[in-house]
Formats: structure tokens, C-alpha cells, sequence
């Protein structure tokens, strides 16, 4: 199928972690993706325009592929994409257990409906790993942000974390540094292609459960991603690993409110699992936002 041949309304637009109007990352999703060749999704993707747009082909029962396309490329594993998916799929089959094949393996979501009506996904990461960033990975890090060493909380070790794909995790020292965010993106994108990180979380502690973060994304072609679930994972990884949380633990990421769209993350850890449990709701977007 040619792309110009796909209805507009074959893709939907949610906000994934949205928690009040205007919050939450924008997705594009399309349920139905058979006879989509790569170019015609990618070509899909940049016409939405949002970081990432997801293309489900429907398999047997509750199972679906599923592949993530940003404006510029394909990307392994995406977070709010899949919850906003899970999300449509619930509301058109039904609440229970979906399950994804996506380029970096299954992906199981569990669907429900809370007390307010609103249906969450809940998805279960890949096995999550982390390694310490190195000195030089550190440094050029810090000068494509513009930030000092003194901006660092050394509490939190940079590290390289991964729950399906790569981020950088930089704890800052304050939540007012985090807000003053100004980086030079062409240095950054060009760090971030040459050692294949998809985002770089930052993060400032509120508590030692609860965090505000913020996401540069030049390799999707945005400056900033409002909610980043496959951030979200590694993240809480790399808190049970370092041995920050004990599991059974809970963590709460506050996102995108430093640049108008306020999301709410939550992580979970459990005893005996390398994998991490991610919740959040998606509700489509108005057309005036989309």
C-alpha cells in the first residue's frame, strides 16, 4: 500500500502519561498496518510529525507486531508509543493482557480500568542493564549539555542504562538547574548517533522514590520528549541495580513540565526480575492539540 493511499483517519494521535488536558506525549498509532512497506511508514511517521508514531499488524487473538518510527528513523522500543497503543487496542477489544513482538522482543501489556474510568497499560520492559558511563562519554556529555561537573547530584553515578534501547542518566544537582535546560543540540545529536543513545535522561531527585526528569531527543528530531517509558524502565533499573530501591519498590517520574505538557510515569520493581513494570493512561488528543 502506498502511503498516500492510507485513510487519515487510520491514524490515530494519544497523549501517552497524560494525567490532566494538554499533558502527556503525543503518539501517532496506526492498528491496522498490513501492506505497509518501511519507507511508507516512515513517510507515515514524519507527516505525523510526533517523536514516534507505531504500526501494529494484527496477528492471532491478543497479539500484535509492533515497530516505532520517529520522524527520521526507526527506533527499537518506545514507550509512550506502546502504552498509547495498548490504550486503543483496550478500547476497541477490551481490557486483559496484549502482547507485542517488537524489534527487541515480546513486549506484554497488561490493560484495565481504574476507579475514574481511565484505561492504563502497564508493560513489562525487556530485561534491564547498566553500565557505568565512561570518563570521555561523561565529558563530551557535559559540554553538549553546557553543563559543569558541579550541576551533577554524585550521589547517582552516570551510567548507560538500557530497557530496549540505550539512555545516558544524569542526575542533577537541583531542580532549578534542571529547569534552566539550554543545550547545543547539533553537538549532543551528533554524541548521541556516534554511541547509539536514544535519549539522555536527566533526572533531579525529589525523594528517593520520586524524580523529575527531562529528555533530550535530537535523535527523533525533537529538542525535548515530554514522557519517555522506555527511559522510565532503564531508569528504575539502574535504582534497583545501584541499590537506591529494594524491590518490591515503586517510583514515580514527573515529565514535560518544563515545557508545557505535565506526564506522569510510574515504575514498578519487583524481587527476582531484571524486568520493570511501567503504568501509565493515554486518551486521544483533541485535533486542535494534534
Amino acid at each position: 500500500m502506498d502511503v498516500s493511499q492510507l485513510p487519515a483517519t487510520a491514524v490515530l494521535r494519544y497523549a501517552a502519561f497524560a494525567e490532566v488536558p494538554g499533558g502527556g506525549n503525543p503518539a501517532g498509532v496506526v492498528l491496522d498496518a498490513r501492506g505497509l512497506d518501511d519507507a511508507a511508514m516512515q513517510r507515515v511517521a514524519a507527516d505525523v510529525g510526533f517523536s514516534e508514531t507505531a504500526f501494529a499488524v494484527p496477528l492471532e487473538g491478543r497479539r500484535w507486531r509492533l515497530r516505532y518510527f520517529s520522524p527520521q528513523a526507526e527506533v527499537p522500543f518506545c514507550g509512550h508509543a506502546t502504552v498509547a497503543t495498548a490504550v486503543a487496542l483496550a478500547e476497541r477489544h477490551g481490557t486483559g493482557l496484549i502482547h507485542f513482538e517488537t524489534p527487541v522482543g515480546e513486549v506484554v501489556v497488561d490493560t484495565g480500568r481504574r476507579a475514574d474510568g481511565r484505561i492504563t497499560a502497564t508493560f513489562t520492559s525487556v530485561p534491564t542493564a547498566t553500565r557505568p558511563a565512561t570518563a570521555d562519554e561523561l565529558r563530551s556529555a557535559l559540554a553538549a549539555l553546557r553543563w559543569a561537573d558541579t550541576d551533577l547530584d554524585r550521589r547517582y553515578p552516570p551510567h548507560v542504562a538500557n530497557a530496549g534501547n540505550d539512555h545516558l542518566l544524569l542526575a542533577c544537582v537541583s531542580r532549578e538547574r534542571l529547569a534552566a535546560l539550554d543545550y547545543d543540540y547539533d553537538r549532543l545529536a551528533a554524541l548521541m548517533r556516534e554511541r547509539g543513545w536514544v535519549t539522555v535522561h536527566l533526572f533531579w531527585a525529589e525523594t528517593a522514590t520520586i524524580f523529575h526528569a527531562r529528555d533530550p531527543f535530537p535523535p527523533g528530531g525533537q529538542i525535548e520528549d515530554p514522557a519517555t517509558g522506555a527511559a522510565a524502565a532503564a531508569f528504575a533499573g539502574y535504582l534497583r541495580d545501584l541499590g537506591f530501591v529494594t524491590p518490591p519498590a515503586h517510583i514515580v517520574i514527573h515529565q514535560g513540565e518544563d515545557m508545557g505538557r505535565p506526564s506522569l510515569i510510574r515504575a514498578e520493581v519487583v524481587p527476582g526480575d531484571r524486568a520493570v513494570r511501567v503504568t501509565g493512561t493515554a486518551v486521544p488528543m483533541p485535533a486542535t492539540d494534534a
